[in-house]
């Protein structure tokens, strides 16, 4: 088992090591000039991409909530879930999963605390359920629900003027198909609801609303049994592309925003030690399919230079461009160029320990770029099987900042009705 163990561990490191490979060489210095604004003194058009990198240029999108990973087993494997072994939790992570999943029907429920060292009333709550329909299909639900406790508006002057409760929901449904032995893709939609302000008035008059949105979800996953040395294994991978959808506004003017419109892929290779003992490594990456924020070319007096069209010459890209536009150019509009594409990457790494398929052991990494956002956190879990239902809790770390999560405990809860149909046969039978 030592053997079977140290192979297990060296495949996962050589993945790792292939990926930081990747990794710096894509973040070695490249002095590449941007094209020149003709003026004298330095200024945006003349900075190189090396300078550029210096400055922080996080992506941001309207309703961010749908990105918090909302069940407590992907949670302790450091947000890494788009390859791992299906569960009820599959449609947030990877709705093709759920072809393959080997039980006629689940349900969970998951419950995460939010920024609990400053507030009680803040929380993400999750429920999600599957039947498979057939030896080759499922369909799938979840309502995912973001509170964000009491909030007290003011008007400039800082006088109360009302008091409200600001929420975000997304309502699901999906279904996977195999389309193969050892491949099954899977499609989800989303209607997505943020209020936000409870219709208040802006300084300037304008009311606003609740946004309202729609969205879909394309996946495939595939998986197929190996052999690493003498060590049969199980490898997979999955592809996510999730929240592909219009934009969302909450007044009634021209500006909309951008949905976190997400890539996220990766494999996982699982070992069976023995008879009792399984052990899976995953790795996830995922990147935001939005624009890039652009930077603005200077004059040698530190003003926005005007492109003869109404607007302003830019390094990268005009980011207010339409769904597909958007989605097309994210992978090549950053300012810093092709550096600065890879530094929108996040990466997350996960372990997951079974034994006798009763008690689980997790823990994972996530790692975001300094200059995108600098999320760094370690994460650790347990799992535990009982019957007809089973506990998964996480716990995070974090490494380089203050985390709405850290000093919180998340947990999910799982019903197997699989088990409860045989439980109930068993009881009849001894009647």
């Amino acid at each position: 088992m030592k053997q079977i163990f140290n192979n297990a561990l060296l495949t996962f490191v050589v993945i790792v090591t292939v990926f930081f490979s990747i990794n710096n060489l894509s973040a070695q210095s490249i002095d590449k000039t941007l094209p020149n604004t003709g003026t004298q003194a330095p200024c945006y058009g003349s900075m190189t991409t090396g300078e550029l990198l210096g400055q922080v240029n996080t992506i941001t999108t309207a309703v961010p909530f749908l990105m918090i990973a909302p069940d407590a087993r992907a949670g302790s494997m450091g947000d890494a879930g788009v390859a791992s072994a299906p569960d009820a939790n599959s449609l947030h992570w990877n709705p093709s999963k759920y072809a393959f999943i080997q039980k006629d029907m689940g349900f969970s429920m998951s419950y995460s605390p939010w920024l609990r060292k400053l507030v009680n009333d803040i929380n993400l709550a999750y429920i999600t359920g599957y039947k498979k329909v057939g030896k080759d299909q499922a369909i799938a639900f979840s309502l995912l629900y973001f509170s964000l406790g009491d909030i007290t508006f003011t008007d400039i002057i800082g006088n109360t003027i009302g008091n409200f409760r600001p929420s975000e929901y997304a309502i699901d449904l999906a279904y996977s198909r195999k389309l193969s032995k050892k491949f099954s893709g899977g499609i989800a939609l989303r209607y997505i609801h943020s209020n936000l302000t409870g219709g208040q008035f802006l300084t300037g008059g304008q009311k606003t609303h609740a946004g309202n949105t729609a969205a879909a979800d394309v996946s495939c996953f595939y998986q197929n049994d190996v052999e690493l040395g003498k060590q049969k294994a199980k490898f997979s991978f999955g592809i996510d592309i999730s929240n592909i959808g219009a934009k969302i506004s909450y007044t009634e003017s021209t500006q909309r925003d951008f949905i976190p419109i997400n890539l996220r892929l990766g494999p996982c290779l699982t070992f069976d030690l023995d008879k009792y003992n399984t052990l899976s490594f995953l790795l996830d990456f995922n990147k935001l399919l939005v624009p890039t924020p652009p930077a603005y070319q200077l004059d040698d007096n530190g003003n926005r230079i005007p492109d003869g069209n109404g607007g302003w010459l830019l390094i990268g890209k005009k980011s207010d461009v339409g769904i597909v536009t958007g989605m097309l150019q994210s992978f090549s509009d950053a300012p810093g160029g092709f550096k600065e594409e890879m530094h929108e990457i996040t990466y997350s790494a996960g372990l997951e320990w079974w034994y006798d398929k009763q008690f689980a052991i997790r823990a994972g990494y996530f790692n975001e770029n300094k200059y995108k956002g600098d999320r760094k956190f370690f994460t650790v879990g347990v799992g535990l099987k009982y019957n007809v239902f089973g506990l998964d809790f996480a716990y995070l770390i974090p490494t380089e900042q203050h985390n709405p999560l850290e000093n919180t405990l998340r947990f999910t809860l799982l019903f197997d009705f699989d088990a409860f149909k045989e439980q109930n046969k068993e009881s009849n039978t001894t009647k």
